[in-house]
């Protein structure tokens, strides 16, 4: 699970101040979240997702949970792990893609 917190994490340092008056990005038109804030609330809803799996597959050790509920939050984790591979392969291809461009 450290790996998906470690991709939370991207995005929250702020480099703004650290730039002069001239390098400061532009106001945008459109206030919107930011594309950190969209992936971590994303990855946030896929540990969310795993969790409640979890949960649910132990209430069915128990006996208390029917097996089509445990199925259906196992499914849903699955597609939540697969989603979030999927970013962080995109992430991945992406960064090295910058790191072989020439200054």
């Amino acid at each position: 699970m450290q790996g998906l917190f470690a991709v939370s994490r991207i995005g929250t340092q702020n480099f703004a101040s650290e730039l002069t008056p001239a390098q400061q990005p532009a106001a945008t038109a459109i206030d919107g979240p930011s594309f950190a804030d969209a992936l971590q609330a994303r990855l946030a809803n896929a540990v969310g997702n795993l969790e409640q799996a979890e949960t649910m597959s132990i209430a069915a050790i128990g006996g208390e949970a029917e097996t089509r509920e445990v199925v259906d939050a196992v499914m849903s984790a699955e597609q939540s792990l697969q989603a979030a591979i999927a970013i962080r392969d995109k992430v991945v291809q992406a960064y090295l893609e910058v790191s072989r461009m020439q200054i």
